[in-house]
């Protein structure tokens, strides 16, 4: 099966990588890529999907993290990436056979140690075949493809396709302004 990175997330916060797997009530169930132990995350955590990530070229366009992992399997055919926690010298000469073009001085070690961590884990859950990315046009023959038209008929507008969207934390309502009760003053004799 092929893995679609749009669903893998990097949590702030936590090791490893998490596949997301339903929405539920103010937050996202997912199952975590080394132990497959699920969990439930909440609005607050920083949850970022690798296909959102990319890599500072010295071109003016940046790598995505995809085309990177593409890269790395092809250059390491099916050996396991350098250890993470190699010298920063150690992981730059590996990133300038891999990717020549990155730019080194927004490239750091810390980035080059997260990538590695990353795919050496995909690679151990057996998740380096990608889906393909689908551009805008993709999409739109696929629409087109779905939907024929009959001769002599209107032509429908279609609804765009629904996204995911992760609730944003609820704010509090703030509870209304009571009128004071009315107290009724009674002198004693």
């Amino acid at each position: 099966m092929k893995t679609d990175l749009t669903k893998i997330l990097s949590v702030g916060g936590q090791s490893g990588l998490y596949r997301y797997l339903a929405q539920s009530n103010g937050g996202v169930v997912v199952e975590s890529l080394t132990d497959g132990k699920r969990k439930w995350m909440g609005p607050s955590a920083r949850m970022t999907s690798l296909s959102d990530i990319s890599v500072y070229t010295q071109t003016e366009e940046e790598l995505k993290l995809r085309d990177v992992f593409v890269r790395m399997k092809e250059f390491l055919q099916e050996n396991e990436a350098p250890a993470p926690g190699k010298e920063a010298a150690e992981m730059a000469a590996f990133f300038e056979q891999v990717i020549p073009q990155y730019d080194r001085d927004r490239f750091y070690p810390s980035h080059m140690k997260k990538v590695l961590e990353w795919y050496n884990l995909l690679k151990s859950a057996d998740a380096l075949d990608f889906e393909e990315a689908e551009t805008g046009e993709d999409m739109k023959e696929a629409e087109d493809a779905q939907v024929p038209e009959a001769k002599g008929t209107k032509s429908v507008p279609k609804k765009p396709a629904a996204k995911a969207i992760i609730p944003a934390a609820r704010a509090a309502k703030p509870a209304a302004a009571k009128a004071p009760r009315q107290v009724k003053h009674t002198t004693q004799k």
